[in-house]
């Protein structure tokens, strides 16, 4: 059985876009004010002129043991057999408790559906079909690795397996399938 995971190496992410764009396009969310599936916050260290700016592409961390769906009292939030979250947008009633629930802020309300949204790593338009994420296949500096995470040949199995990346707060106890490369930041 395939568990996808994603890595994102922040070594060299330029805050270029061109995910959220991807993002927006194949998911046609391009329209919500603000609302997105995958953002790119930037954050500064150090005085000037010793500054350094970082990016760090942000998204649905794919828990293995989400939060949100163990608050979902419909079910519409659920994990499937390849350790995705989805929402069943026919089953959400729109409650929030998944967006309260979720300790990375993954989470919003599509009022244009009356439903919870947030990523869901292409599943159903791309991965199923044996393609990438939109937003791996757009990054230009390959910033954005996606793959099965038990298979011990695919490049995200070798980074996280290696230690290079690690998950966004462990502390959490969600275990979430989105790792990271951590840039050093000197100032």
């Amino acid at each position: 059985m395939v568990r996808y995971a994603m890595v994102i190496d922040t070594r060299s992410c330029i805050g270029c876009g061109a995910c959220i764009a991807a993002c927006d396009l194949e998911n046609d969310t391009a329209w919500r004010e603000g609302k997105r599936r995958t953002h790119v916050p930037e954050f500064f260290f150090g005085e000037f002129p010793n500054v350094t700016r970082m990016f760090v592409p942000r998204l649905c961390m794919h828990c293995e043991d989400p939060p949100c769906v163990s608050v979902c009292p419909t079910g519409a939030s659920y994990v499937n057999e390849q350790g995705v979250v989805l929402v069943n947008h026919d089953l959400c009633i729109g409650c929030k408790y998944c967006i309260i629930a979720c300790p990375y802020n993954a989470r919003y309300v599509d009022h244009r559906i009356r439903s919870v949204d947030k990523c869901t790593f292409c599943f159903d338009n791309r991965v199923a079909k044996g393609l990438d994420p939109a937003c791996v296949e757009t990054c230009v500096g390959h910033v954005r690795i996606f793959g099965d995470l038990d298979d011990p040949n695919s490049e995200v199995h070798k980074l996280v397996a290696s230690g290079t990346a690690v998950p966004l707060r462990p502390d959490l106890g969600t275990k979430p399938k989105v790792f990271y490369v951590r840039r050093s930041v000197q100032v």
